[in-house]
């Protein structure tokens, strides 16, 4: 610049100058690739973010023209939490290959180790990040069964907790341990577990009385079924959350095994050697879950539709 000239050029910001200013707008945010020091939400307080939530619609949309819509909405709620913990158990499986591979890589560096401290730290806030949008969904979805009364299940993949399932990790061989310890036991519950499959029916009074004389010999029963949206397995899965019974749900792959994937479901069901099988009527889906658990030695009890 001369003198007398009046105009001032643009100034470059230098990256420390980029850094410096968005500390001083948002403060400072951990990085993906590092640990999140920061707290999560406490339960109570969750809890009642998402009753908030639900008040919210419930008294905006209903008794109005968008009443039809509501129960789409609240579900698509529930699933919003839903989706975001299945984000976070991809990246606590990415962490856990990233962990695997520095496994391989230690060399007694300074550099490697402090490398897989930092993935060891990474996984650690993962967790406790999922277990709190696990908190959300559950809170979610129970308001959702309180308000429809209809169980929420989601219309693809799996719906697990893992709250109260994760232990200290003390070096990274502990903490996959852990998590994959964690992930097969939330899958299915310890307990005896009761298998359970049906047909098309709106017999509810049948298969409720049926499970409630299972559930008094059983108290800390768990139940396995299809999960199939209607029919005899919907009514099974809304007796065991009325009754707090524990539940999982074997859904068919059908992307996976096409027109096979009913049947290696039923064979996933059968791994988890259930104490008994209960068949509704309803089509060669049941029958072979019923022939396979009496190959085993299963006892398999049959309910006859409209009978006592």
């Amino acid at each position: 610049m001369y003198a007398h000239d009046e105009y001032e050029p643009d100034h470059g910001m230098s990256p420390t100058g980029h850094v410096i200013e968005d500390l001083e707008l948002y403060g400072y945010r951990p990085a993906e690739d590092e640990a999140d020091p920061r707290i999560t939400p406490e339960d109570d307080a969750i809890r009642g973010a998402v009753s908030d939530i639900f008040d919210a619609l419930i008294s905006t949309m209903a008794d109005t023209s968008l009443d039809s819509d509501l129960d789409e909405i609240l579900w698509s709620t529930v699933n919003t939490f839903h989706r975001a913990v299945e984000r976070t158990e991809r990246k606590l499986d990415d962490n856990e290959q990233a962990q695997r591979r520095l496994q391989r890589e230690q060399d007694g560096s300074e550099v490697k180790s402090v490398q897989l401290e930092t993935l060891i730290g990474i996984g650690q806030s993962l967790i406790e990040r999922r277990d709190s949008m696990e908190t959300f969904r559950e809170t979610a979805a129970d308001l959702y069964l309180r308000s429809t009364g209809t169980p929420w299940s989601p219309r693809s993949g799996s719906r697990v907790n893992h709250r109260q399932m994760t232990s200290a990790m003390i070096d990274s061989r502990d903490f996959i341990a852990a998590k994959r310890r964690a992930d097969n036991e939330v899958l299915v519950p310890s307990g005896p577990k009761i298998a359970f499959s049906g047909g098309e029916t709106t017999d509810h009074r049948l298969i409720w009385d049926r499970l409630d004389q299972v559930h008094a010999k059983h108290p800390d029963m768990v139940l396995l079924h299809g999960g199939s949206p209607k029919g005899a397995e919907r009514i099974a899965a809304t007796w065991a959350d009325n009754r707090k019974v524990p539940q999982v749900a074997f859904k068919p792959d059908w992307v996976k095994h096409a027109k096979a994937a009913p049947f290696k479901r039923n064979d996933r069901m059968l791994d988890t050697m259930p104490i008994g099988v209960i068949i509704f009527p309803g089509s060669g889906i049941q029958e072979n879950l019923a022939d396979k658990a009496r190959k085993m030695g299963i006892p398999v009890y049959r309910l006859a539709e409209g009978s006592a």
